[in-house]
């Protein structure tokens, strides 16, 4: 049997920031433009993957943040991290996972007509 006869699987190693307030909600808000900015500067530079807030089911604000970051090792991501105003502030603390991803997949749709575009 070969190497291409059962399912190929392609894995990517990127890394999850799980980031939480420190601070009162009031307080942490004036570093947003900050944190903001950077991470932008994260995606225009191909490492950030994805990032938002995480909400429970009861409409509160966000209770932590999401960040997936490409990077080369824990040591990287770290740095990574460090750099955002929240985490340099000490107004938001994280943890850092490896994140391997094995399965699941995405479809993206682009009008041009519209100016739209959807992720599914």
């Amino acid at each position: 049997m070969s190497d291409h006869d059962g399912p190929r699987v392609v894995t990517e190693n990127l890394y999850a920031v799980l980031t939480t307030p420190a601070v009162e909600r009031d307080e942490m808000m004036k570093s947003l433009p900050d944190h903001l900015e950077y991470q932008v500067s994260l995606e225009e530079r191909g490492i950030m993957f994805a990032a938002g807030p995480l909400f429970d089911q009861d409409g509160a604000p966000p209770r932590a943040g999401l960040i997936i970051i490409r990077a080369n090792s824990f040591a990287e991501a770290q740095t990574i991290a460090d750099a955002d105003p929240m985490h340099e502030r000490g107004l938001r603390t994280y943890t850092l996972d490896k994140w391997q991803i094995n399965e699941g997949g995405f479809t993206l749709k682009v009008q041009f007509a519209k100016y739209t575009a959807a992720l599914d």
